[in-house]
């Protein structure tokens, strides 16, 4: 049995923190794991400049609620559900990631989750567990599935490196420069091939 795991913000929804410098003018929230390959310095950046702003957690859902899955992504995971299991790793926040399952059908997401103060600001996060994507990929392994992996960012490579096969999905040059062991693909139907490629069934 095949289980295909795929990273969320990046390759089936549009960065959240990058709405949220949008929307706030903070520049420096844009910064991504394709930025700052450690996740805990990222988001100590993230809370701090949060807090220096008077921001929290209402401000991040009033962005999320206003953006979609990337086009074509629903018809991707339509295609991907039909032949394999399929598993979202993602190092975001069920308080993130909640209205993003409902736009694509209810996939399976494995992330993290944030704490908030009465006052909705946010006071800290929790980690399921150090380097996850990548435990779930070998505990996955150790339960007899094959597993194709795809993600974008500096905090996938581990992930795809554990998987059967990796894929850098809409990566940035340096990301894929650094990498050069996983295939490189920037549209749905590219990856796709890749998955179908390395699966015996297709």
């Amino acid at each position: 049995m095949e289980v295909v795991c795929l990273d969320l913000e990046g390759v089936l929804i549009p960065e959240i923190w990058i709405g949220v410098a949008e929307k706030t003018g903070i520049e420096t929230l844009r910064d991504t794991t394709r930025d700052i390959p450690d996740y805990d310095e990222l988001m100590q950046q993230r809370l701090r400049i949060m807090a220096e702003n008077g921001l929290g957690l209402p401000i991040i859902q009033e962005v999320i609620a206003g953006l979609d899955p990337l086009d074509g992504a629903l018809e991707f995971m339509t295609w991907l559900r039909e032949h394999f299991q399929v598993i979202i790793l993602s190092d975001t926040f069920y308080e993130f990631g909640e209205p993003f399952m409902r736009k694509l059908d209810w996939p399976t997401l494995f992330c993290h989750r944030l704490e908030t103060n009465s006052d909705g600001k946010i006071v800290n996060y929790h980690l399921r567990m150090k380097d996850h994507k990548c435990e779930a990929v070998k505990s996955l392994h150790d339960l007899n599935f094959t597993v194709f992996a795809a993600g974008d960012s500096y905090n996938d490579t581990s992930m795809l490196n554990e998987a059967d096969q990796g894929i850098l999905f809409k990566a940035p040059a340096h990301v894929i420069e650094e990498f050069p062991q996983f295939p490189a693909v920037n549209a749905y139907d590219e990856l796709r091939a890749e998955i179908e490629k390395a699966s015996p069934r297709f």
